[in-house]
């Protein structure tokens, strides 16, 4: 994937990093932690400028969350309460619990965009929250383009340092994502069995 990557940048430039990040956003085995180092390769080699690269990676980042954040927003927490009242009996999920995650996200969702978007795994994840909880999407964008753009930085200053590599980072960081993944599911996997022996002992 590593040469993929590379050669559509080499042939599209800038505009290959700005896709290859919109579509990151939506297919995450199309990781940002390849796409962006090979970018500050190719500026380390003087085809590209670096804080062009980083411009336009944070941008192609930020563009990449509308769809999911748009789903989200589509779909809201009212139609999810009433989806969780009449079927979430079967996931031990009910309307309550929806209301009571969505005012979590509306106190805290700022933050969770803002350094969610620097967490390999779930940082694509986000946006449908977001949209759930109605964020303002001004707000969405300031705090999606913050957190993009240190990421995008730090993962283009490194691919930039390391050269030809430049492929080491995603050699670190792709397991680590992986890593968080695994602990996502398996803490609420714990909440699920939780929540139904909970239940079980109110019945």
């Amino acid at each position: 994937m590593a040469d993929w990557v590379q050669n559509l940048m080499d042939s599209l430039g800038y505009l290959g990093i700005l896709l290859l990040m919109i579509v990151e956003n939506l297919f995450p085995p199309l990781p940002s932690e390849l796409i962006m180092p090979s970018a500050g390769f190719a500026a380390s080699r003087g085809d590209l400028n670096l804080l062009a690269v980083i411009a336009v990676g944070t941008l192609g980042s930020v563009l990449g969350t509308l769809p999911l954040y748009y789903i989200g927003r589509a779909f809201g927490e009212e139609r999810l309460v009433q989806w969780a009242d009449r079927y979430g009996r079967w996931l031990t999920l009910s309307g309550q619990d929806i209301r009571r995650a969505d005012d979590w996200f509306d106190r805290h969702g700022a933050g969770a965009v803002l350094f969610g978007r620097l967490v390999p795994g779930i940082r694509s994840l986000l946006s449908l929250p977001a949209g759930m909880s109605e964020m303002p999407l001004p707000k969405f964008l300031l705090y999606s383009a913050l957190g993009s753009g240190l990421w995008a930085s730090a993962l283009a200053g490194a691919g930039y340092l390391l050269g030809e590599n430049y492929d080491q980072v995603e050699q670190y960081l792709g397991p680590a994502s992986k890593v968080i993944v695994a602990a996502v599911l398996v803490a609420a996997a714990v909440w699920f069995l939780k929540r139904r022996k909970a239940l079980g002992v109110r019945n």
